[in-house]
């Protein structure tokens, strides 16, 4: 009766949730005669539910520390408590884990024990946000695959930090201190998979150096950058998402052919300083310009094609595929001319 009661909460777990890869493998590697056992040994300031035994719920407790982990925990959170420190005596049975939720607490850097985060070899997500540290934590676990950090006050990245976190696809550091010295050409170093960087909302001045040339979103709003140097994109060849909202770029900063990349799908350039349409590649399908000081609209100049080419319609392959337009704040007076629709034949919407 147990393993019949067992097999049916798995199974059920596995039809009703959507998670990661990670997880679905964690259940199907779950042994339902050990059922009985995935549910006892709940530390009492916590919730353990028995649909997802690897699982531990500490939040919005109050807690000021951190219990004993039970060995059998893969999912930890204890976001929105009053924590702290990280001790190491919290997680000395806790070799198993995958995943820990630390937002929104009182983390600071000296709360942090001496190499127990590196010490949690099978951590692969690891959420920081809205707490009180002031460099980005060291060491790590070599194998994290997410690093959360927003929300903090870091100013400094200690060197090195990440040069042996092959595995990173994520690293958000938006809204926090840093400044471009923070920002150094080996920073980076060693984030070989990185797919996603959110550096948004802090206080750069520069474009960042030496970015992993496999990010594919890489986003800087709300920083007061005015330049963007001379062939900045080549070295991160897949960038697809570029988000740069909210700087200071005008025309003078943006060379003649700066966002003229092929990869990039996704430009968000909105509240800027720009007087025009910068050159676009065709392979660009969401363009956001709003609230810049663009004042009128030229399809002839801004087509990434001839227009000759774009009215051929034997000619498919080469037509812009620009789908999203957005120019609403700026000093354009509708209607769009002519020669924009004629160049952008795949627009969906324009905003004016």
């Amino acid at each position: 009766m147990t393993l019949k009661v067992c097999t049916n909460l798995l199974i059920l777990f596995l039809v009703n949730s959507v998670w990661t890869r990670t997880v679905r493998q964690v259940y199907d590697e779950l042994d339902p005669e050990h059922c009985s056992y995935y549910t006892s040994e709940c530390p009492r300031e916590c919730f353990c539910p028995p649909s997802f035994p690897n699982a531990l719920y500490c939040d919005n407790k109050g807690l000021t520390e951190i219990p004993a982990i039970p060995a059998r925990i893969w999912y930890l959170y204890l976001q929105n408590n009053l924590i702290e420190t990280i001790s190491e005596k919290s997680f000395v049975n806790a070799t198993y884990l995958r995943w820990i939720n630390l937002n929104k607490n009182k983390i600071t850097n000296s709360g942090i024990e001496s190499g127990v985060l590196s010490k949690l070899k099978r951590l692969l997500y690891l959420f920081l946000e809205d707490n009180e540290l002031e460099e980005v934590p060291s060491p790590l676990p070599v194998g994290l695959e997410q690093l959360r950090l927003a929300r903090n006050r870091i100013s400094r990245i200690p060197e090195g930090v990440f040069s042996n976190l092959e595995n990173l696809t994520m690293l958000d550091l938006h809204q926090n201190s840093l400044l471009d010295s923070a920002l150094q050409s080996d920073t980076f170093q060693g984030l070989n998979n990185l797919m996603q960087l959110n550096i948004a909302k802090n206080s750069l001045k520069k474009m960042p150096l030496s970015i992993p040339a496999n990010t594919l979103q890489l986003f800087l709003d709300n920083n007061s950058i005015e330049v963007i140097p001379e062939n900045y994109f080549s070295a991160i060849p897949k960038v697809t998402f570029l988000r740069l909202n909210y700087n200071k770029l005008s025309d003078d900063g943006i060379p003649p052919n700066g966002f003229n990349v092929s990869s990039i799908l996704d430009l968000q350039l909105s509240h800027n300083q720009l007087t025009k349409i910068p050159p676009i590649n065709a392979h660009l399908e969401h363009l956001h310009l709003d609230h810049n000081r663009i004042k009128s609209v030229n399809g002839t100049q801004i087509c990434p094609v001839s227009i000759a080419i774009a009215e051929d319609h034997g000619f498919y392959g080469n037509i812009p595929r620009l789908r999203y337009l957005r120019l609403d704040g700026n000093e354009i007076q509708p209607p769009i001319p002519l020669d924009v629709m004629i160049c952008f034949r795949l627009l969906q919407a324009v905003v004016i």
